[in-house]
């Protein structure tokens, strides 16, 4: 099926159509001791499909988790979540549904976005003080979406964007993005 090209109504149909998804993140994986929280922008297609966090076999997270706090992908599922938690890490998304066709970011339709209610997690979650986001559209979501709704109630959490773990952003080398991510376990 081809979409009418609407600057000319006249043309021929020449657009392919993209079929849309309507997509919904996870819950978040948090506990009590959470101190530091990992967003993503909304999880992947292999992510969705395997109901994990993180689930493309190119995606670099869990590889970084590994070799910072010892979650690395040769632990079952579970233990590399209670691994994070052990280490005060929680994950979530920014959004909490939106449409998307595939796994891309930058494929996200704008005006489907819903985000999480992040002023009700913060609540539940008070030792959280630094905020990692895994990516740019992570960030930006972040800033748009939900930051005007804190009205001033994230005065004393300290944000900073991360290079994305993502397969899609594979150009930069493994060993910067390791870096880069060892802030998370610092301090």
């Amino acid at each position: 099926m081809l979409l009418q090209n609407l600057e000319n109504p006249a043309a021929p149909r020449a657009y392919p159509m993209i079929a849309m998804t309507s997509v919904q993140s996870f819950k978040p994986m948090s506990d009590e001791r959470s101190t530091v929280l990992i967003l993503g922008s909304m999880p992947g297609a292999a992510s969705l499909r395997a109901e994990q966090y993180y689930a493309h076999p190119r995606n670099q997270f869990w590889w970084l988790m590994g070799e910072l706090v010892g979650a690395g992908a040769d632990l079952p599922y579970e233990r590399r979540m209670a691994v994070l938690r052990e280490n005060g890490i929680a994950l979530w998304d920014v959004l909490a549904r939106c449409e998307r066709p595939g796994s891309l970011d930058a494929d996200i339709v704008e005006d489907s976005i819903v985000a999480n209610d992040f002023s009700l997690f913060y609540r539940r979650h008070p030792r959280i003080w630094r905020v990692f986001f895994n990516g740019s559209k992570a960030q930006s979501s972040y800033q748009r979406y939900v930051q005007p709704l804190l009205a001033g109630a994230d005065a004393h959490i300290e944000y900073q964007r991360l290079p994305s773990t993502s397969p899609a952003h594979a150009s930069r080398p493994a060993a910067d993005k390791l870096e880069a991510w060892r802030s998370i376990v610092g301090r």
